[in-house]
């Protein structure tokens, strides 16, 4: 029965044949439909899993056939295996299902010499290298590995897999360079995934020869070198992603020829130079990402003939010039995120054909005014952000009345006077109109509001005490107020309604005004408090205690209370808010002793209590907190101040 074995064979190949030889003779009773070959090699394989929590191997048992009773493999009608498909994460009509296996891929894998496909994807904790033998699979046409923790390099090997179609190594730890060989010889790729690994070196111009190719992923790595003008002879690619990576250099023109591209992103790399007016032959290009990147020079103006965009993001690089005009050709653009250039003139009037547009992003420039009034039309306009920019409004024109905008950004644009009354009845979620010259009290209208969950009015000129009707906002998560005159007490927004799960707080910013307190006892209490992350108060004469009930907010990370006039001690009960990262108590009147409970904080990252009249001996603390973080207190000792006197 075993007369087809090789003789002359190497200690592995020799140990994997005598399995075969010992299976043969173990199971007299056993189907002859699976081949002894591979029965062995699916064996060797199970035998490398450590841990197996859902059982997906559990029906490979050398007793039966592997073609009709082990779950996940496939065989041809000579019983040859030919599907091997055990993934992490699989669907049914109506379900997902989740799970995970242990151990390392064994070399037996390659004596599965007829295998067309091979899914070991999102096992999680498949780990070590991939094996080399893989290379001898000479029909393989799928190889999905992705999302385990392999490691080591892309095997040389591979070059032999001439057939395959698909290659997934994405979300591992392998490293090295991407081998030349390899993508040199997989003419009949179809698609290549190896994103988010650890791979270096440069993008190797053999990239050109997978002619084939529609799908090219390498994202999230630590590739390097320039994008290879070859690229642009793959005219079947339809999605390139190459971003997070150190890619250098420029775009290549060559890149005009991908004329089925559907998806290009390049962002978060460090390429420079300018946009190739070739980029107007992208015919299909609905998505396109080059932003964070160091790009300069004008936008081409033959930007204008991308027939099918969708959205183009260019944010923070270094563009320069007036917009092109061009741009408003392109009707199925739903997304504009030109931010943090150096762009300069005014918004071209032909915006207001974007008649798809969704959200215009040109924050951030040096883009000066009027806003054209054509942007009316815009009636599927959600987000409007043109903060930062030199546009000297004056006003918000009475036409924005008629916009139906969920984000409204206009930060630092040179607006004066006062809030508009047309914000009564407006759709607004996200205001921010932050850094302008604002004058007058907050209207009681603002109460009325009811759909902000964004408000940032800070840096502005607002004096008066807070409105009783601000209570009616059940649905704000994030208010900024910093920086006004406002004064009276807190306690209007503290209290305010909250429609659950809804309107509690994430971040409150209320510093550098004239508010007055105490700060009420129960804030830990309230219902609006209790998902608080972020809470400044700082520089207002507060005066009174630190609440004790502070230590209540579970989520809080970050407490300033700076220049508060606040007295008494730090209570112990904040070492019970376990989240704290950065704690800002200077420039008060507080005494006592630092709290032990609250230098243990795990988070703690952040400590100032300088300039007190607290005294004792530091508690003992693993955060780096430097000496000027409890200076001008002259009771203080220890480290980091000098150490504590003994009587």
């Amino acid at each position: 029965m075993v007369a087809f074995l090789r003789i002359n064979c190497n200690i592995s190949s020799c140990f994997f044949y005598f399995l075969v030889c010992l299976y043969i003779s173990s199971s007299p009773w056993m189907p002859e439909a699976c081949h002894a070959v591979d029965r062995a090699a699916l064996l060797g394989f199970k035998a490398k899993i450590t841990r197996d929590p859902s059982q997906l191997l559990r029906t490979w048992k050398p007793s039966t056939d592997c073609c009709t009773s082990w779950d996940g493999v496939a065989c041809d009608s000579s019983g040859r295996v030919v599907n091997v498909s055990r993934p992490g994460l699989y669907s049914g009509d109506d379900f997902i299902s989740e799970t995970s296996m242990a151990g390392t891929l064994s070399p037996t894998l390659g004596h599965l010499s007829f295998l067309r496909l091979l899914d070991l994807s999102n096992l999680k904790e498949l780990k070590g290298p991939i094996p080399p033998e893989l290379g001898k699979l000479s029909h393989l046409t799928y190889l999905f590995l992705d999302s385990n923790q392999l490691t080591g390099s892309i095997p040389s090997s591979f070059r032999h897999l001439v057939r395959l179609k698909r290659l997934y190594l994405g979300d591992n730890r392998l490293s090295g360079v991407i081998p030349f060989s390899v993508l040199h010889c997989l003419s009949s790729l179809f698609e290549l995934s190896l994103s988010g690994n650890e791979l270096s070196g440069g993008i190797p111009s053999s990239v050109g020869k997978l002619v084939s190719l529609a799908k090219l992923d390498l994202h999230a790595n630590n590739l390097s070198g320039s994008i290879p003008p070859a690229i642009g002879r793959l005219k079947k690619l339809k999605y390139v992603d190459l971003s997070e990576n150190q890619i250098t250099g420029s775009i290549p023109p060559s890149i005009g020829g991908l004329s089925q591209l559907v998806i290009l992103y390049l962002n978060q790399n460090q390429m420079t130079g300018r946009i190739p007016s070739s980029i107007a032959n992208l015919a299909s290009l609905q998505f396109c990402r080059l932003s964070e990147n160091r790009l300069t020079g004008p936008l081409p103006a033959s930007i204008g003939k991308l027939p099918s965009i969708q959205r183009l993001i260019l944010e923070n690089n270094r563009l320069t010039g007036k917009l092109p005009a061009t741009i408003g050709q392109l009707t199925n653009l739903t997304e504009i995120f030109f931010s943090n250039n150096y762009f300069t003139g005014t918004i071209p009037s032909s915006f207001g054909n974007l008649q798809n547009l969704q959200t215009l992003d040109l924050s951030r420039n040096s883009f000066s005014g009027p806003i054209p009034p054509q942007l009316l039309k815009l009636s599927k306009l959600q987000t409007l952000d043109l903060s930062f920019n030199p546009l000297r409004l004056g006003r918000i024109p009475d036409w924005f009345a008629k916009l139906n905008l969920f984000r409204l950004m206009l930060a630092r644009t040179g607006i004066v006077g006062q809030l508009p009354a047309w914000l009564y009845s407006s759709s607004v979620s996200i205001l921010d109109l932050s850094s302008n010259r604002f004058t007058g009290p907050l209207p009681r209208w603002i109460g009325n509001m009811t759909s902000l969950s964004f408000l940032n009015l800070s840096n502005n000129g607002f004096h008066s005490a807070i409105p009783v009707e601000m209570k009616n906002l059940s649905l704000l998560m994030d208010l900024d107020l910093h920086s006004n005159k406002l004064s009276g007490d807190l306690r209007t927004i503290f209290s305010k309604r909250i429609q659950d799960p809804l309107g509690r707080f994430n971040s409150i910013d209320l510093s550098c005004n004239r508010f007055t307190g105490p700060i009420d006892r129960n804030i830990g209490d309230m219902p609006s408090m209790v998902s608080i992350e972020k809470l400044v108060l700082s520089y207002n004469p507060l005066g009174g205690t630190i609440p004790t009930s502070l230590g209540k907010l579970s989520g809080l990370k970050l407490l300033e209370l700076a220049g508060n006039r606040l007295s008494g001690s730090i209570p112990a009960d904040l070492g019970d808010a376990k989240e704290l990262a950065s704690i800002v108590l200077s420039e008060n009147k507080l005494s006592g002793t630092i709290p032990e409970e609250v230098m243990k904080l795990v988070e703690l990252r952040e400590f100032d209590v300088s300039k007190n009249r607290l005294s004792g001996r530091i508690p003992p603390h693993k955060a780096r907190i430097p000496p000027s973080a409890f200076r001008e207190n002259p009771g203080l000792c220890g480290t980091p101040l000098p150490p504590c006197k003994h009587a």
